[in-house]
């Protein structure tokens, strides 16, 4: 279903074709905060004209097909993974932050999550 708004398409979708994104109380689900993050992050780049909508979404959909290739699971945290590895590539390959800074991050993320007692918030 769409509409004509102003000689535009407006796509609109049914509440339930969102899958993990589905509203709950007028909020997305997240499982996990890093998963609304990595979405803020690449909603940002695309709102600060970093990337474009287009770049983003092959990104996301190249990462998507790529764990489904894999063997993935079909589920929130096959997506969301995608959706960062998909932000950290566009990263990379814009230079909006340095490689070596980029590592840097990761690797800090990585440790502090290893490191974080079981059911505590990972913080750098």
């Amino acid at each position: 279903m769409c509409s004509l708004t102003l000689g535009k398409v407006t796509l609109n979708l049914p509440e339930d074709s969102l899958g993990p994104l589905r509203r709950k109380d007028g909020d997305p689900t997240f499982d996990e905060a890093w998963q609304a993050q990595s979405l803020a992050i690449a909603d940002r780049l695309v709102d600060a004209g970093v990337v474009t909508a287009t770049a983003w979404a092959e990104a996301l959909s190249f990462e998507v097909q790529s764990a489904a290739r894999a063997g993935a699971a079909d589920n929130a945290d096959t997506y969301y993974l995608a959706v960062l590895r998909a932000v950290e590539k566009l990263l990379r390959q814009t230079e909006i932050i340095g490689r070596d800074e980029l590592d840097a991050r990761v690797e800090a993320w990585r440790q502090a999550y290893l490191n974080i007692p079981h059911g505590k918030p990972v913080e750098l």
